[in-house]
């Protein structure tokens, strides 16, 4: 079974700095058909303005992964962790029995754009810790960014999450192991999803579907979760 999920039926915040549209329920955005699926409890594509920031704020029991699309955001934590993540790196935090963090706009010229996505763990009361990593260079096929035994990060779950810059015409086919379920979130350009058509922004979820397969309509970038 294929679900599209449009990238205009995501809920949506202004805040003026803070430009953020939000998967699944999220703050003042509450739908309670878009809680979770799976493990995956966050996808928010944030635009920060210049300078602005999220002040010093509190985690705990999560898998925290920010991938930044375009731009810089400065991170600093409660484990003494500092440092700007630049396009094409991704930063994991595994908040467990609890962190503090502040993230801002490390420009005080041009905005950042960036996901952030939680996971839910496979335990609570995990010690914290921090990871960055970077985004394979390889194109036309899909680089593990995250997944137990380590990709570009490692996390605290039964996920393994891909990444893909795919060409116009070009995809690949991601098998998925029986009892297994797929999120598949289309980051740019245009892409088709067993023959879901997608755009910037969409996503399909998928249950008791043997194949995830993709076929960028236009370049694209795409994230795709293989999920318990």
């Amino acid at each position: 079974m294929l679900t599209l999920r449009k990238s205009s039926e995501r809920g949506y915040a202004d805040h003026g700095w803070l430009k953020s549209h939000h998967s699944f329920s999220f703050g003042s955005y509450h739908d309670e058909r878009h809680m979770r699926f799976g493990a995956l409890r966050v996808i928010n594509e944030d635009r920060v303005a210049p300078g602005a920031g999220f002040a010093t704020h509190g985690h705990r029991d999560m898998e925290i992964i920010s991938y930044v699309i375009e731009g810089r955001l400065a991170h600093r934590d409660s484990m003494g962790n500092g440092s700007e993540i630049v396009a094409g790196a991704v930063q994991r935090i595994s908040a467990g029995r609890g962190i503090y963090h502040s993230e801002y706009n490390a420009s005080e010229e041009e905005p950042v754009h960036f996901l952030q996505i939680w996971l839910e763990p496979d335990r609570q009361g995990l010690a914290p810790s921090y990871q960055e990593g970077r985004l394979g260079e390889g194109r036309n096929q899909l680089l593990l960014l995250a997944a137990p035994e380590g990709g570009a990060v490692s996390v605290h779950q039964d996920v393994r999450l891909y990444f893909g810059r795919f060409d116009q015409g070009r995809g690949q086919t991601l098998t998925l192991a029986r009892g297994r379920r797929a999120y598949v979130h289309l980051v740019q350009g245009e892409l088709s999803v067993n023959g879901e058509r997608l755009s910037a922004g969409d996503a399909v979820l998928l249950l008791d579907e043997e194949r995830v397969v993709l076929e960028a309509g236009k370049p694209a970038v795409v994230l795709v979760f293989d999920l318990a």
